[in-house]
């Protein structure tokens, strides 16, 4: 005699076949915390409006002549930035103030190159003895006029570092080179440019 409690194998199959609508299939379970894309949801992201937009055109390659008057430009720029500011060796107070000392003062260094220049062609074996001997007195007269006014310089400077930069941790022979190259380029050509005129107190 079968038990009352007992059900029909049938009527658990009935109850495990659900019936499933088109519209209601089943989706996969999403781990908690998942965030659907907009794919899922069935939207559609509009696009932005291009009517107020304008059109990038594409660079246009420069030719030859363009590139070299570019390069040209940039060196140009970069010679008056070192002509202002010089370089990495330029800067510090000390070496500021090495180039004020020279430039408030006329230099026997600035005529040197352009006597140099003198005696190259005077002492010339072409040329006559009295001129050869007056060159060669004009070479020795300004050698010795750069050595005691890059002596003068010098001793200037190290009073004047001792004074304001008791401190200081420059090399003072490195800093008496600086501001004898110096005095003996033209002025217009020092770089950086002279901030202070002749004759100014330093």
């Amino acid at each position: 005699m079968p038990s009352l409690f007992r059900r029909k194998s049938s009527d658990l199959a009935d109850e495990a076949v659900t019936p499933v609508t088109p519209g209601e299939e089943s989706t996969p379970a999403q781990p908690r915390g998942y965030t659907p894309s907009k794919k899922e949801l069935g939207r559609v992201t509009p696009k932005r409006p291009v009517a107020g937009r304008r059109p990038t055109a594409p660079s246009k390659p420069l030719t030859k002549e363009e590139q070299r008057e570019r390069k040209r430009l940039l060196r140009a720029e970069a010679a008056a930035e070192f002509r202002r500011e010089g370089g990495p060796r330029d800067r510090g107070p000390e070496r500021l103030l090495a180039r004020n000392v020279v430039d408030s003062r006329r230099t026997v260094g600035t005529w040197f190159f352009g006597g140099a220049l003198i005696v190259l062609i005077g002492s010339n074996a072409a040329m006559p003895p009295v001129i050869r001997l007056v060159s060669n007195i004009l070479w020795g007269a300004l050698a010795l006029g750069v050595v005691i006014d890059s002596v003068l310089i010098s001793r200037k400077i190290r009073k004047l570092v001792r004074e304001r930069f008791p401190n200081t941790g420059q090399r003072m022979g490195s800093l008496y080179l600086y501001a004898v190259m110096r005095s003996i380029t033209f002025r217009r050509m020092r770089a950086p440019a002279p901030q202070v005129n002749i004759g100014d107190p330093v």
